[in-house]
């Protein structure tokens, strides 16, 4: 339990990068604040997206996980209603909930449901797969003359090849939590660079790919090839903190072995983005020095308002479910923290962008 509860704290939030919860940033927060009309109002929605993600999503979750712990208080209970389930009990308590007390109609609502949220899900990753595979392998590497009539051709081959190649992984894995560990391992390591890239000039593509390939690999050989070879299996935190070693050594080796982005880039970076600090120094000095409006270092207090908005955000969330179980003062203490830490943030961001 200790293990189920450090590792997302000390390790995971720093080194894990996996869809939907990316450190430093990633496509999905991209897209979200792309699609705003400006800066103030991708902040906006970022912040009440997150608010809603983790403030207010898990509540229908964990309400009908307590009411299904009523009435079915052991996995005894479930396994004498449900002798045919075994693939479910012990894993998804809500499932065997849903087939005792839906009648048909709404029973047939809530597997449509499920579905659609599948296909949403699986149909978005085939096409980011299948995208990579086009625009950043083939196009760019393979076929830089190829026109748009190959290109969507290649796109459909690499999306059916991605879809067996999910299916046959798929009929391999053993339980949800194998999924999610194997997802864990494959992007350990990787999210490191994805913070560093805003402290350190000195990141480049070669970082990433290298932390991509080597983590994947290493998953692979924990996974697969380990316990095949008569070693004893690794314990689930221990590979996840054995991969992250691995990938960061190679990612660093790799890193200041290989050239660094060209200087030209790098400088109109820092022009677009302002990231400061000791490790862009090189080049925010030379920005300063030329530019005539304020170039101090933001990042500091944008960790503030990130600090702020986490304690914001997650007083909300349990202050909800004291307020559930009717335990009032603990849930007023609450609600006034998350106020007053969003109340703080809103002031901290607007001197932040008025310095921009």
């Amino acid at each position: 339990l200790m293990g189920v509860f450090l590792m997302p704290i000390i390790v995971q939030w720093w080194s894990v990068w996996y869809p939907g919860s990316e450190p430093g940033g990633g496509s999905y927060t991209a897209q979200r604040m792309l699609a705003a009309k400006d800066e103030n109002n991708a902040l906006g929605a970022v912040f009440l997206f997150n608010a809603a993600h983790y403030a207010l999503r898990p509540w229908p979750w964990i309400i009908v996980a307590l009411c299904s712990l009523i009435v079915y208080p052991n996995l005894d209970a479930l396994r004498e209603a449900f002798p045919h389930a075994a693939a479910i009990v012990g894993h998804d308590m809500g499932y065997p909930a849903m087939l005792t007390f839906l009648p048909a109609g709404l029973l047939g609502l809530v597997v449509a449901s499920l579905i659609a949220a599948y296909m949403s899900t699986i149909s978005t990753h085939l096409n980011w797969g299948a995208s990579y595979v086009v625009h950043d392998v083939y196009h760019r590497f393979i076929r830089p003359k190829s026109d748009e009539k190959e290109l969507v051709l290649v796109g459909r081959i690499a999306t059916v090849a991605l879809m067996i190649m999910a299916g046959f992984l798929a009929l391999n894995m053993q339980t949800a939590r194998h999924n999610f560990d194997l997802m864990l391992s494959v992007g350990a390591g990787t999210g490191l660079i994805f913070i560093l890239r805003w402290f350190w000039w000195r990141i480049n593509a070669f970082s990433e790919l290298t932390a991509m390939v080597v983590s994947f690999l290493v998953t692979v050989y924990f996974g697969f090839i380990h316990v095949r070879l008569g070693c004893a299996p690794v314990n689930g935190d221990l590979q996840l903190t054995l991969t992250v070693a691995i990938t960061t050594a190679a990612w660093m080796l790799v890193t200041l072995i290989t050239a660094p982005t060209p200087e030209e880039t790098l400088r109109n970076f820092c022009r677009l983005i302002r990231p400061g600090g000791p490790g862009w120094k090189r080049f925010t000095t030379e920005m300063s020095e030329a530019a005539t409006g304020d170039t101090a270092w933001q990042v500091p207090q944008g960790i503030l308002c990130m600090l702020l908005g986490c304690v914001s955000i997650y007083a909300a969330l349990f202050a909800t479910g004291y307020w559930l179980y009717g335990r009032y003062a603990l849930a007023s203490f609450l609600t006034a923290v998350a106020v007053g830490a969003g109340v703080v943030l809103a002031r901290q961001w607007r001197v932040l962008i008025a310095r921009f």
